[in-house]
């Protein structure tokens, strides 16, 4: 650890839509090291006050903290260990004692074998899957669920503090954060569909969306999701025949799509039936074989109503 447990160096693999709000936040505290694949995405980070890394071995290089935010297991692998467009993965340069924190939903069994990898050179992980959007990602509100052993986690707390407004020490275990994350994603997953053909229907019957999402969100039916992609779904319509008009990408749809196979993988395997979720798993599927993946997921209301 620096010299001061307080503000360890800490560097950030992965500057997405979470990452680089999580990056430019920590920065704010924090000596920062910021790697992406895409050049613009380090430019970004460096204007955020980050020092831009060109691989992931460079951004670890004498990081007591290494946050890691990608998109699925093979990205997490890569970041760590090289392999695709990634030529030197952080674990060949961090030095016994780091704490690795993964804050991506990769599922139990990825990080559990990402753990006993780096056990082997002394380095421990952090399971730490975050919620709450990018917005609270750059001002500190996430809610972190984690599963760690209690050093791992104290060393880790600095950061994992600076990240989120409510943190959870789920269990001790690798993999304990990792599957309250899956339960998360479970109702945001359902949610969101929920949403999508509530906000269908009420197009179809000549309903006002904006209007929609105020009065569902004054009631019984009002859910975070529904307030935070509802106008983002009454956006979607708005899109004119050049392409603008929609709403900003937030969060892309084969992320919530990524989850929901998570979801619906782990609740097989716990055997729980979880019927409401497989239908909206098969949802979501729909809309990525439709070409939505890269969409914002609030595109889904688009393909129970058409534009």
């Amino acid at each position: 650890m620096s010299a001061q447990t307080s503000a360890p160096t800490t560097a950030v693999l992965g500057l997405g839509a979470m990452g680089l709000p999580m990056a430019a936040r920590l920065a704010g505290a924090f000596p920062v090291q910021a790697f992406d694949v895409f050049g613009e995405r380090r430019d970004l980070a460096a204007r955020a006050g980050a020092a831009p890394a060109a691989t992931p071995a460079d951004a670890a290089q004498g990081a007591d903290v290494v946050v890691i935010a990608v998109r699925d297991q093979e990205q997490l692998e890569s970041c760590l260990f090289g392999g695709g467009v990634v030529e030197a993965g952080a674990a060949r340069s961090l030095r016994e004692g780091a704490v690795v924190v993964v804050t991506s939903t990769v599922g139990v069994d990825a990080v559990q074998a990402v753990a006993a990898r780096l056990a082997e050179q002394g380095v421990r992980l952090v399971d730490a899957p975050v919620s709450g959007g990018a917005v609270r990602a750059g001002t500190g509100e996430l809610l972190i669920m984690v599963g760690a052993e209690d050093a791992a986690m104290e060393a880790a707390r600095p950061v994992l503090e600076r990240l989120g407004s409510t943190l959870h020490v789920v269990g001790p275990r690798i993999g304990d954060g990792q599957i309250m994350k899956t339960v998360n994603q479970l109702l945001c997953g359902i949610h969101t569909a929920a949403a999508a053909e509530s906000l269908a229907l009420a197009r179809a019957l000549g309903i006002d969306l904006d209007r929609a999402v105020d009065v569902l969100g004054q009631g019984a039916a009002a859910s975070f999701m529904l307030a935070d992609r509802g106008p983002r779904m009454a956006q979607q319509y708005e899109v004119q025949e050049d392409g603008t008009g929609g709403p900003e990408l937030r969060s892309r749809l084969d992320i919530i799509r990524k989850d929901m196979n998570i979801v619906v993988s782990l609740a097989k395997k716990a055997g729980v039936a979880t019927s409401v979720a497989a239908a909206a798993d098969q949802l979501y599927q729909l809309a990525v074989s439709q070409g939505l993946a890269a969409e914002d997921d609030s595109a889904l209301v688009t393909l129970l109503s058409p534009r």
